[in-house]
């Protein structure tokens, strides 16, 4: 089977968020035996993408309204564990940011013209492949033209047969545009224009909707949620249901795994392995090292929150939890990484200086750091107003670490409440105060109960959050639409 994944991000050549993480993992999976995955992407001029070992596979000419653009096709070879071509189209893709301007940190004015030219150059390029691929993966709004383009457009009419399939990972950005825009688009008969509209406008994400042969998001939870609140598409998804699926992301067990993890100094595991800490020494061992770091009590239970500073992540409320923590002196330390809204971010740089002993917080992007707080947390912390799927949970439980989360999206899926037989994690309900000072209390209650944390610190480490699950998941999907032809 050919896959080929068309994405607006793909790690480590450009990410933003978990998008980039999802199509610089599953990919890797995909590609085994007679299958064959390749990712489609823009050659933005990101220092990693422009430092990349790469050939030039292919130059020609697309068009995007009445103007005729050159492209580049580069192959990337820097041993991805998958195919990577990167589309290179002077005037759009040659710039240092994804959505934003590194300089301005404004979003680009020509952002739809910048994924239409390059939705163009991936039809323009399959369409003169010899061997067309057998699924066509698209990611969110930035590529929700290519299944109309693919069935519509009569330039492209050699790809009519070939099935589409698209990820919705964030249902709040639509890449809607006044409905004139549509001249932008190659050729397609009026009749079909209803295909591309909603709303009266041109919304990218609803035509993938439409005209794409299944839907797929990133948790079963999440395709529930859309139906009810997806920023203006919810009628549009519940229409839609019958050809929708939620599948939960994975992560890549290979790089998030304590006892081979090359960011950690000591490593530790469920294996008897005489080179190996047991999971109580390994969690001990980086919990001390943390708390000698930012001169907190290694007796206290350790709660972390690793994540974007943003009122979807809910760091809003994790910051007035604390304080009203700090305020009765519970028996806990608190630590934060992260960067994201100016207004949070300062807030929680007063809160570091003002509760010293009980909460730091390291205010940038620390992979390493990431690494070590993962190990060395006793719980992890996600009270989220809106979470698609969420990756944090599936790292933290790698580590023998706790994961406290709202039941919302993924993280209802993947966390049980212990309270349940199959529980991972504590649970809470409603985006409230209470609701989470309830959740840490329980955390604390269950760390003051050695022998069920113990168990169920190794509970979490066995369960399969790999992407080997989820990439089947998908071929199932694939082999279902490719019987529909």
């Amino acid at each position: 089977m050919k896959i080929v994944h068309v994405s607006a991000e793909c790690y480590p050549a450009a990410k933003a968020g978990g998008l980039g993480d999802v199509v610089g993992a599953l990919p890797k999976y995909q590609n085994s035996g007679s299958n064959e995955a390749i990712v489609c992407m823009p050659y933005y001029h990101t220092s990693w993408l422009l430092s990349s070992k790469k050939e030039l596979m292919e130059s020609s000419k697309c068009t995007i309204g009445n103007r005729e653009l050159p492209y580049s096709v580069y192959e990337i070879n820097e041993n991805l564990g998958f195919t990577l071509y990167a589309f290179d189209i002077p005037g759009y893709t040659d710039r240092p940011g994804i959505y934003l301007d590194p300089e301005s940190n404004h979003g680009y004015w020509d952002e739809f013209e910048r994924f239409l030219s390059f939705q163009i150059a991936v039809c323009t390029s399959l369409n003169s492949w010899i061997n067309l691929p057998d699924i066509v993966h698209c990611h969110d709004h930035h590529t929700g033209l290519v299944p109309f383009m693919m069935q519509q457009c009569t330039r492209f009419q050699k790809l009519s047969d070939i099935p589409t399939v698209i990820t919705v990972h964030n249902a709040e950005y639509h890449g809607n545009q006044e409905l004139n825009k549509r001249f932008l688009l190659p050729h397609f008969e009026v009749h079909h224009m209803g295909l591309i509209e909603w709303n009266g406008e041109l919304n990218s994400l609803a035509c993938g909707l439409k005209c794409a042969w299944k839907i797929t998001t990133v948790s079963p939870t999440y395709m529930n949620e859309l139906q009810d609140d997806s920023n203006g598409l919810e009628f549009l998804f519940r229409m839609e249901s019958g050809k929708s699926l939620g599948i939960l992301n994975g992560i890549d067990p290979t790089v998030w795994n304590p006892s081979t993890d090359a960011y950690l100094d000591a490593h530790y595991g469920l294996s008897k392995a005489i080179d190996l800490l047991t999971v109580e020494q390994g969690k001990s061992h980086y919990k001390q090292v943390l708390c000698n770091e930012y001169g907190l009590d290694p007796s206290r239970p350790t709660f972390a929150f690793i994540g974007r500073l943003v009122h979807q992540k809910g760091a809003d409320l994790l910051a007035s939890v604390i304080r009203g923590l700090a305020s009765e002196q519970a028996p806990a330390n608190f630590i934060l990484l992260g960067t994201g809204e100016v207004q949070l971010q300062n807030e929680f740089a007063a809160m570091d200086q003002e509760f010293v002993g009980f909460f730091d917080a390291t205010l940038s992007y620390n992979e390493a750091l990431a690494h070590r707080m993962y190990a060395g947390a006793d719980f992890m912390v996600m009270p989220s107003r809106l979470e698609p799927c969420g990756l944090n949970q599936f790292y933290a439980m790698r580590y023998g670490t706790i994961p406290i989360v709202r039941a919302v999206g993924g993280l209802k899926d993947s966390v049980p409440d212990i309270d349940q037989e199959d529980g991972l994690g504590i649970q809470f309900q409603n985006f409230s105060y209470y609701d989470l000072y309830h959740a840490i209390q329980r955390g604390l209650e269950l760390y003051s109960d050695s022998k069920r944390l113990k168990l169920l610190r190794e509970k979490v480490m066995e369960q399969d959050t790999s992407w080997e699950r989820a990439s089947e998941a998908y071929f199932d999907v694939y082999r279902e639409v490719i019987s529909y032809r």
